[in-house]
């Protein structure tokens, strides 16, 4: 039982460390439910609102030493290795702009209208995360990207 409780305990505490490495403020259990005033402050920016002016989606959160950047598209006639140009070159201005940049990006997830644009994406993409790339998710969407892009992509990054 005692060895039991002490690898609990060891558990616990590698968790809170990880915890405190990402930036997530952790409250300690005490029965009651509290709010940990230490924890970051989730910052919203670029707010989309439906027709009614109700809140939609964001287009990007910054939350502790997180970047969470929404997707972006091409909206405009061209082939997928435009769109993936002008998606790459959108998300880096907001990367930079909220402190981040490419080689601090940790995850992507890759949108596209059609499978058959993998080979394109790729020969775009490639480099262009730096020598270390994030990790990434690629999808064929089915119906399509909305706004007619070729491709969308959102990521996740360090500041």
């Amino acid at each position: 039982m005692k060895q039991q409780e002490n690898r609990r305990s060891v558990f616990k505490k590698i968790g809170l460390s990880l915890a405190g490495l990402f930036g997530f403020g952790v409250a300690k259990a005490t029965g009651t439910s509290s709010v940990n005033a230490d924890a970051p402050r989730k910052e919203v920016f670029d707010v989309v609102n439906d027709q009614d002016g109700v809140p939609l989606f964001s287009g990007g959160v910054k939350y502790g030493n997180l970047l969470f950047v929404a997707g972006k598209g091409a909206h405009f006639d061209g082939d997928i290795k435009s769109h993936v140009d002008h998606v790459l070159k959108e998300l880096e201005k907001e990367l930079v702009k909220h402190g981040s940049s490419m080689e601090k990006v940790l995850k992507v997830n890759v949108y596209l209208a059609d499978l058959a644009d993998y080979k394109g994406l790729n020969e775009v993409y490639r480099g262009r995360f730096g020598e270390n790339p994030p990790v990434r998710t690629t999808v064929a969407t089915y119906g399509g990207v909305p706004g007619d892009s070729l491709v969308e992509m959102d990521c996740i990054a360090a500041v």
